[in-house]
């Protein structure tokens, strides 16, 4: 992320290995979304591929991936570009950039990437989540189309919906700067040379994203849960801390879970979510490592190319 290339050289990049990791790692994506939003018990990543597989073939793993791809080329690109920019403009004045800055230039890099792609997430986690197989009481689901999707959240929620949940989005701005301040930690630590290997690349990219994923998880699935849609009310606003809420079982909850008849059936909509405010932070640990760690190795070597070929032309 320190490279001195120009802004545009790096936004490109940056978006270029964001999209070659978005398809490689989209089916983990889409079973811990699933996961995330799951209000059964004991069910594992196993589970939600197979059922999936079983039920809709192997491209059902899929689903969304053309509206995730336009939102990670367009909010990796934003990023990439206005991080440079601001980064550069700072670095022009101050010289050296302390850790307070460094987060300072990517949460705002963030917030200007993610106000702008939000609406593209939105539609990401409705078509993911579309056919569900947990929700028994409708059957099977066929995946809508995005432009279904698009009408339906403007039915629900006019266009504020195709930015439900936005206080979460914002809150998590500092995931990228949080991650990149990790990564340039680990750069000190443990990398001397100043040519950055393949090798340190991937591996200091993936473990920076899994602690900076671990540390902000709970607001990560909020946000999630934000985004879906509301059957009992659809008209209902979503809120931070009734997402958060929602993430914690109580003991109340679980005496009366325990003390239904074994008969009585209730609705999907009305149970609680089984894993507290970390549920499914395994997967997301999983799919962060592997989609960062091809992200910067991917970005690094279109740089390196780009390198290359300006000194060849010169």
């Amino acid at each position: 992320m320190t490279s001195t290339l120009p802004p545009l050289v790096q936004a490109f990049s940056g978006a270029l290995g964001s999209a070659a990791a978005n398809a490689v790692a989209y089916p983990l994506d889409l079973v811990t979304t699933r996961l995330q939003t799951t209000k059964h018990r004991g069910l594992t990543a196993r589970n939600v591929i197979q059922n999936t597989v079983q039920k809709h073939g192997v491209a059902a793993l899929y689903d969304g991936l053309p509206s995730d791809s336009a939102y990670t080329l367009l909010t990796n690109f934003l990023y990439f570009y206005t991080y440079t920019r601001l980064r550069g403009t700072v670095i022009h004045r101050v010289r050296s950039l302390s850790v307070s800055q460094e987060l300072a230039i990517g949460f705002a890099a963030g917030v200007v990437s993610k106000l702008i792609s939000t609406p593209l997430s939105i539609v990401t986690v409705r078509l993911q989540t579309a056919r569900d197989d947990e929700d028994e009481e409708e059957g099977e689901k066929e995946e809508p189309s995005v432009l279904a999707v698009v009408r339906a959240i403007y039915r629900e929620h006019g266009l504020a919906g195709f930015w439900r949940g936005f206080q979460t989005t914002f809150l998590l701005c500092l995931n990228p700067s949080l991650t990149f301040a990790l990564l340039q930690l680990y750069r000190r630590l443990f990398v001397r040379a100043r040519v950055v290997s393949p090798g340190h690349a991937f591996f200091g990219a993936a473990i920076a994203n899994s602690l900076a994923n671990t540390i902000l998880y709970p607001l990560i699935l909020a946000k999630t849960r934000m985004q879906l849609p509301s059957p009992s009310d659809p008209q209902s606003k979503p809120s931070l801390v009734g997402a958060l809420k929602s993430s914690v079982r109580t003991a109340s909850s679980e005496k009366a879970a325990s003390e239904r008849p074994p008969l009585t059936r209730i609705p999907t909509s009305a149970r609680p979510y089984p894993g507290g405010p970390y549920q499914a932070l395994s997967a997301q640990i999983v799919k962060g490592f592997l989609s960062q760690g091809i992200t910067f190795l991917v970005k690094q070597r279109v740089e390196t190319g780009v390198v290359l070929w300006a000194r060849r032309a010169q």
